[in-house]
């Protein structure tokens, strides 16, 4: 069973940066690569960015490039999600996400779900 453990939401100022972190306590099997989503209040889910474990491979939402920027530090089983130039339409639960392949887990096809971050962005 792997549990991931997100950190580093809060209350940021529009125009400001946030880093999510999210742990996770081991390697399933079929777990190849990780991955955010985010949830804002009354919308559906939607996907953020995904990445391989290795950190070579990285996919974002089309909608979503240029802001966003996501690692991975494999030795700390650590994924990281860097958002600059933040907007009050990005506030949201963010959710880490495992799976199989970048490419799954951007249909949202997910093996384990985090708990979520909260980013709230003041105007």
């Amino acid at each position: 069973q792997v549990q991931l453990v997100e950190s580093g939401g809060g209350l940021v100022q529009a125009g400001g940066s946030v880093r999510l972190s999210c742990v996770a306590s081991a390697r399933a099997f079929s777990t190849m690569a990780m991955g955010w989503f985010r949830q804002a209040p009354g919308k559906e889910r939607e996907f953020v960015a995904a990445v391989t474990l290795s950190g070579l491979s990285s996919k974002y939402a089309d909608s979503l490039k240029g802001r966003f920027t996501v690692s991975m530090d494999h030795t700390k089983n650590t994924m990281y999600l860097q958002v600059s130039n933040l907007r009050p339409e990005d506030t949201a639960i963010y959710y880490c996400a495992a799976g199989p392949t970048i490419w799954l887990i951007a249909t949202g096809s997910v093996d384990y779900w985090g708990q979520g971050t909260q980013v709230t962005v003041s105007s």
